[in-house]
């Protein structure tokens, strides 16, 4: 089985031969922040997923900052790259999924009130790292007193 990082190198020599320019840029930016992290690009399928989030979420907020400044050329331009990161990323759990997942986390860590909410989160990202964040912090809003 291929890695994530030598995945991404054989998508590079495919956006090259099709002379997709976006996917091409997009591939080449997810491996340097792979060989940023090791210069060899040896690192784990984990270690890169996680690399892969924190670049995926930095697109998002990059998209939100264009939608603002009302720049569309910039926001199709993030849109495009946001789908070609979410390829390589673990598909997140839907939200009946995500709305189990924290009632399992509420269980097992005993939480009774907001106050304990943090043990909620680290027990949700304990069970499933893949959750969506904000909406796993709503569920447990509405399910915490």
């Amino acid at each position: 089985m291929t890695t994530l990082a030598e995945k991404i190198s054989e998508e590079i020599k495919e956006a090259m031969k099709k002379r997709d320019q976006i996917r091409l840029d997009t591939l080449r930016m997810l491996k340097s922040k792979i060989l940023a992290v090791d210069a060899r690009g040896n690192l784990s399928d984990q270690e890169v997923s996680k690399l892969f989030k924190t670049y995926f979420g930095n697109l998002q907020e990059a998209m939100t900052q264009a939608q603002e400044l009302n720049r569309p050329e910039i926001v199709e331009k993030l849109k495009a790259e946001i789908a070609i990161v979410q390829e390589f990323l673990p598909k997140a759990p839907t939200p009946e999924e995500t709305k189990q997942i924290v009632m399992q986390a509420i269980a097992e860590s005993g939480a009774k009130s907001k106050k304990e909410f943090g043990l909620v989160m680290k027990a949700i990202m304990k069970i499933n790292s893949n959750v969506d964040g904000k909406m796993a912090k709503e569920f447990a809003d509405h399910m915490l007193t």
